[in-house]
């Protein structure tokens, strides 16, 4: 065994050490099922802000979008430094809704928040089952930690899939949403100081003969197309649409389940304001791991182009060529983290889809008439860790079968769909009172099922010299290899179909949408 992968293991064991620690101490905290699910109210501002970026960041933003950065160079930085605000802005407009009739209605998770938005059982169960595409994004976060292990520890695959599946298993079956939190914590201060890093390496050109212009040189020498503005034919940053679609795709992606639900973590009285500036500012900072790929690009040259694990392995391909074994593996625990963060969230929203969404919401009352809250709860309790295994199982197959897809591009096969939908009832309902239950529900399929046909190339080819509806078409099918375009148009789908279907259906009861909206019912 080479001294690298003895420093990997050293390192990998104190960290499975402390993550199965916080673990415990996450366990302390939940009493309840809805502590398990949510730890509502827990944490300030800093704590929360670092643990809701991490998740955020996941393992696309320190391997898959260096791997983007690797491959096209700065034409990549229309994704890693635009998508942040994008994010943020999202939040920030749907945050004091969720977070205050989340809280009035005792929400323990998106799909059950949309439910009771709209008083609709269906809304629940739709938005619930659908998001199970979210597996597809998960599994992302395993093949990036495949990738981790493999490098570093010169595992094989399939052991390398067994240990981030089993690391991460052991401590979120521990402590829930605290778990994760409070890892997520932690481990955000650690990716923050790497990806700063990683800035200060690139502005010098670090391990690049000339330095900041010798890298420059050596990026227009290896592909001219990686120093422009526009990388024509990528399919991805092609033109300005392309990356006015990366800023509209990824408005609703603060809103999903594994990120959605640290609103109702917040402590009460925390300016909202300025909790998301925060996570902005660290956002942008974790986003900078791009310029690690377009250092990796200089350094390397094209070698991992045509290799298995191809560009997701600019970061500790480089951490292995510039530094010391130890510190190179050391940097290689900083990257597992930005896997795990989001992993964990996502295994907890995941599990609450059999747990709270079906079990308690639906089943619980069918199969346990007779049973008292707290029955109710424990089962939902035990369910919900039973859940996590279930989970975690099927997005390692997953996983499996996905071995040298790009991981950012990836995660769009559950994210996509899932944004798409939420676009109409999550952004329209929360500045419209005039949204209805048919119209959220209409807007969410119609949502999902563009996403779906495009990606997919389902609609007709058409052609671009025909007429105005054949051209529409090609301009369509030209979108399947953007899974940015993709759902931005599945957005704008949403938005119109939500809009259209709710003037055209009952509106909610006024004291409803007066509980959602916090104005108060005037009393005679």
């Amino acid at each position: 065994m080479d001294e690298l992968r003895i420093w990997s293991w050293v390192f990998l064991f104190l960290y499975v050490g402390a993550m199965i620690g916080f673990g415990y101490l996450g366990m302390r905290h939940v009493k309840t099922s809805d502590d398990f699910s949510t730890a509502r109210g827990e944490y300030g501002m800093w704590f929360l802000a670092f643990a809701m970026t991490a998740t955020t960041a996941s393992g696309a933003t320190f391997l898959g979008i260096p791997g983007l950065g690797y491959r096209f160079g700065f034409p990549a930085l229309g994704y890693a430094l635009v998508y942040p605000f994008a994010v943020y802005l999202g939040v920030w407009l749907c945050f004091k809704q969720v977070q205050k009739a989340g809280n009035n209605f005792s929400n323990r998770s998106i799909p059950e928040f949309m439910g009771d938005r709209y008083q609709s059982e269906a809304m629940r169960v739709i938005v619930a089952l659908f998001s199970m595409v979210l597996m597809f994004y998960l599994a992302a976060q395993l093949l990036a930690g495949l990738v981790m292990f493999e490098q570093m520890l010169g595992l094989s695959p399939v052991w390398a899939l067994a240990v981030t599946t089993v690391v991460l298993l052991v401590y979120v079956v521990l402590g829930g949403a605290h778990a994760d939190i409070i890892t997520d914590g932690v481990q955000g201060a650690m990716m923050l100081g790497l990806a700063l890093m990683i800035v200060i390496l690139f502005s010098i050109g670090f391990g690049v003969e000339g330095g900041f212009p010798g890298l420059m040189e050596r990026l227009e020498t290896l592909d001219a197309k990686t120093v422009m503005v526009h990388y024509e034919g990528s399919g991805l940053f092609d033109s300005h649409w392309d990356f006015a679609a990366i800023f509209l795709a990824h408005l609703t992606l603060g809103m999903l389940p594994h990120i959605g639900n640290k609103v109702w973590a917040l402590k009460e009285g925390v300016g909202r304001t300025k909790f998301l500036v925060l996570c902005l500012l660290m956002g942008i900072v974790l986003a900078s791991m791009i310029f690690g790929g377009i250092l990796a690009r200089a350094v390397l040259g094209d070698s991992l182009l045509d290799q298995p694990g191809g560009p997701n392995q600019a970061i500790p391909a480089l951490f292995i060529e510039l530094f010391p074994v130890w510190l190179a593996a050391f940097l290689g625990i900083a990257i597992l983290s930005a896997i795990m963060s989001t992993a964990d969230g996502l295994v907890i929203s995941t599990s609450q889809v059999f747990a709270n969404d079906i079990y308690r919401r639906t089943l619980s009352s069918i199969l346990h008439p007779d049973a008292s809250e707290a029955e109710v709860d424990h089962n939902v309790l035990r369910i919900s860790r039973w859940s996590i295994i279930f989970v975690l199982v099927g997005a390692a197959v997953l996983a499996w079968f996905s071995i040298g897809q790009n991981i950012a591009l990836m995660v769009w096969v559950g994210l996509g769909g899932m944004m798409a939908a939420l676009a109409g009832p999550m952004i329209i309902g929360v500045f419209w009172r005039g949204v209805t239950k048919q119209g959220a529900i209409w807007g969410f399929g119609a949502g999902a099922v563009a996403f779906i046909a495009l990606r997919n190339t389902w609609l007709p080819a058409g052609a671009a010299d025909g007429g105005f509806i054949e051209q529409l078409l090609f301009e369509l099918a030209s979108q399947a290899g953007n899974p940015f375009a993709c759902t931005t148009i599945g957005e704008g789908v949403s938005i119109l179909v939500t809009v259209v279907v709710s003037l055209a259906s009952k509106s909610l009861p006024k004291e409803h949408v007066d509980l959602i909206f916090g104005t108060k019912v005037a009393v005679n």
